[in-house]
């Protein structure tokens, strides 16, 4: 094992005294190739360009002598040390840091960042991090080959946002750009590169001296994962009800960097519900009048939707893949055309036992695991005690057994 690893961050300025001491030292010295390139390295330690960190990790478990390790920015922050850390490796590491590269992109563009939601994508996590881009107003995306700015204003398409690309941050090759998200895919981007998107109305506005938590405030709007009727109007469809809504909410799950789709958004209540709990949402109905009352909801609630106008289910066929559904109306061939797609989650409800029934066996067939249940609730004029509204439906839930959560 090695007698001891020091992890250097590096921001292309000069390195510390700390820093150059311990490379002064190592015997070997583990990093890209512009960090193998630094003068600072001794000529007789041994050098490996470092590709799979868990490869190297096991190099130096098995060196005598002293390592260093070299990583550009802050190696704490989605970075090398993670890896080095594993228990298997069995590695004591000191870090001597830098300045992040997600500090740097947005010093470099001149923003505050306290408020930015920060993703990393590859080709694995891509999906996920377009569902954060297309939810939240102002996020930093650590890229790598394959999932850069270009696929990223590619899985962007219908959501417009401006890209601030920062690339080869610290070298003499910097370079900063600004493009909108349908003209990403039209230049070659150099890695590695940092892209802060930015777009979308205005969330809740901070105070003037920032706010009080990293990323998106958890606390921002009013409480509640289903707002209560009145604030979306007072005529909602049948299966927009508070209590139907708040288990809908329930058995979803919705979250941030899932992508929500919500079949006949009608008032825009449960696809704003959704939003506000950090999920992206494609909101989908055939009536005008619905798709602009639910625009206006999102935007009164300070949350980003995604709003199709077309009839299901021949408009889903070109919407990305979801991860969880709510099914607000459209029968039995929306359901259909729905579990073909393999969501996750399907909610969806019906009016009567038989209509329940049918939609059960159809997501049964799908490979569905279903769950049923009859809601009722009564609402009382508490001033006198007495029935004001009625409501009755059948929630109808569907797992998918062998997709993750």
């Amino acid at each position: 094992m090695a007698d001891r690893v020091t992890v250097i961050g590096w921001d292309g300025s000069p390195l510390t005294a700390a820093a150059r001491s311990a490379l002064g030292a190592a015997t070997l010295v583990a990093g890209a190739a512009h960090h193998l390139a630094l003068p600072e390295v001794p000529p007789a330690a041994e050098r490996v360009r470092l590709g799979s960190v868990a490869l190297a990790a096991r190099r130096i478990a098995a060196h005598r002598g002293s390592a260093v390790v070299l990583a550009d920015g802050d190696p704490g922050f989605f970075g090398v040390v993670r890896t080095l850390r594993a228990p298997e490796f069995g590695l004591e590491v000191e870090v001597v840091p830098a300045v992040s590269s997600v500090a740097a992109a947005f010093a470099r563009a001149g923003m505050p960042w306290d408020d930015a939601e920060v993703v990393v994508a590859h080709r694995r996590t891509l999906r996920r991090a377009v569902n954060v881009c297309r939810a939240h107003t102002k996020v930093a995306v650590l890229t790598s080959p394959g999932a850069g700015p270009a696929e990223l204003g590619l899985l962007l398409e219908g959501v417009h946002r401006t890209f601030v690309v920062c690339e080869e941050l610290g070298t003499d090759r910097e370079r900063v750009a600004v493009v909108t998200s349908d003209k990403a895919a039209d230049h070659t981007w150099r890695d590695p590169n940092v892209v802060i998107v930015i777009g979308g109305p205005a969330g809740p506005a901070a105070t003037a001296d920032g706010g009080w938590i990293a990323g998106r405030d958890p606390g921002a709007g009013p409480r509640g994962w289903a707002l209560p009727a009145d604030v979306y109007g007072a005529d909602l469809g049948e299966g927009e009800s508070e209590l139907l809504r708040t288990a809908q909410l329930a058995r979803l799950g919705p979250r941030v960097g899932d992508l929500v789709w919500d079949i006949g958004c009608g008032s825009g209540a449960f696809a704003t519900d959704a939003a506000r709990a950090g999920a992206a949402v494609l909101a989908v109905d055939h009536d005008l009048q619905a798709c602009a009352r639910t625009d206006a909801a999102a935007r009164r609630h300070g949350v980003q939707l995604q709003i199709v106008r077309g009839s299901a289910p021949h408009v889903l066929e070109n919407l990305p893949e979801p991860d969880v559904v709510r099914i607000g109306g459209g029968g039995a061939a929306v359901v259909s055309a729905v579990a073909d797609r393999r969501p996750q989650r399907i909610v969806t409800h019906a009016m009567t036992r038989d209509a329940a029934e049918l939609v059960g066996r159809d997501l049964t067939e799908h490979g569905y695991r279903v769950e049923c249940a009859l809601l009722q609730s009564v609402q009382l004029d508490t001033r006198a005690w007495t029935e004001t509204e009625r409501s009755v439906a059948f929630l109808l839930s569907g797992i998918l057994p062998d997709r993750p959560a």
